[in-house]
């Protein structure tokens, strides 16, 4: 949503949170284009899942919604503004639309249902029950649900209707999963933020300390001005430019044993720790070369078909993963 420096219509923007916006768009650009990278074969497959460039789009997801929740309270603290508002969120949902269409025709096994634009439109229509609440109440809430979403996780939200909301126990196939829970508590965090700096007058200060002069600075507040545009554009852009260098400079087949353990630590590490599934993936790629059967799996894999002996090795290696453990 628009930030202002004033908390209802009128006021001018804030170039501090729009600059914000556009360093966030910045680093998005930067981790989708490693991805496109690792799309079209010059990377490993599964790098930007797992490791420094998971916790890399936690953050800027995180940074994202964060400041949703900011502008949110900045435009409609006093009163909402129906109109703008509606006529952005109406803009936000028809290019949530745009890219699960387009993402569904480019990857359908990976298609994204409920990425990080559908996430902002619904935590901006849920965002306005706490538009009015003292920061403390927004601030709680939203860590509490950062913190307590996985505990309410249940085989009952493993339908394919309640995937949204991000309680479902199995692992959710998508390129771009940004559910509500826990997301939406980073937006209840900006919401709180911003209402403690209403409270404590630090918008004024806060408008006077950045001024968005230099070609740099202009650059990132003009990005962050026009956020949803640059957020379509970019991608369709970049995977361009490497797809047409992808012509003239072919990328090298993958290495297999790289491509499982990356693919193997991003599933597992859905629902497990880093040791555990360190064990498992190292022990599953041994026994899956000792009977030549990582080549096979690798492409069954992307089918989703797996096969009885792989099904044993897997569940083998569990069986060693939790004996190998430390105990508690």
């Amino acid at each position: 949503m628009t930030a202002t420096a004033g908390t209802g219509r009128s006021g001018g923007r804030i170039a501090l949170i729009d600059a914000a916006r556009g360093a966030a768009l910045v680093a998005m650009a930067v981790y989708h284009f490693a991805w496109d990278l690792e799309f079209f074969g010059y990377a490993p497959p599964g790098m930007t899942a797992v490791g420094g460039w998971r916790i890399f789009a936690r953050a800027i997801a995180g940074s994202f919604l964060f400041l949703v929740g900011f502008s949110l309270v900045l435009a409609h603290g006093r009163q909402i503004c129906w109109r703008p508002f509606l006529r952005r969120l109406g803009m936000i949902v028809a290019a949530a639309a745009l890219i699960t269409l387009a993402s569904r025709l480019a990857t359908p096994d990976r298609y994204i249902f409920f990425g990080i634009l559908h996430c902002i439109a619904a935590a901006t229509v849920l965002g306005l029950a706490f538009i009015r609440a003292p920061a403390i109440v927004s601030a709680s809430t939203g860590l509490a649900i950062i913190i307590f979403a996985p505990d309410l996780a249940a085989p009952w939200f493993d339908r394919p209707t309640l995937l949204w909301l991000g309680l479902s126990t199995e692992t959710v196939q998508s390129n771009d999963y940004v559910p509500i829970f826990p997301w939406f508590g980073a937006v209840l965090l900006g919401m709180a933020a911003a209402r403690f700096a209403v409270a404590r007058g630090l918008l004024p200060p806060l408008a006077s300390i950045y001024r968005g002069t230099g070609p740099v600075n202009s650059g990132l507040t003009f990005a962050g001005r026009h956020s949803l545009a640059v957020y379509l554009i970019h991608q369709p852009v970049l995977i361009a430019g490497v797809y047409a260098a992808s012509l003239v400079v072919p990328a090298s087949p993958p290495d297999p044993t790289v491509s499982f353990m990356n693919s193997c630590n991003y599933s597992c590490s859905r629902n497990n720790d880093r040791t555990f599934c360190d064990r498992f993936c190292t022990c599953t790629m041994n026994r899956l070369i000792e009977d030549d059967l990582l080549d096979r799996v690798m492409s069954e894999s992307m089918r989703g078909q797996p096969q009885p002996d792989i099904q044993a090795i897997a569940r083998a290696c569990t069986s060693q993963a939790i004996e190998e453990m430390p105990s508690q």
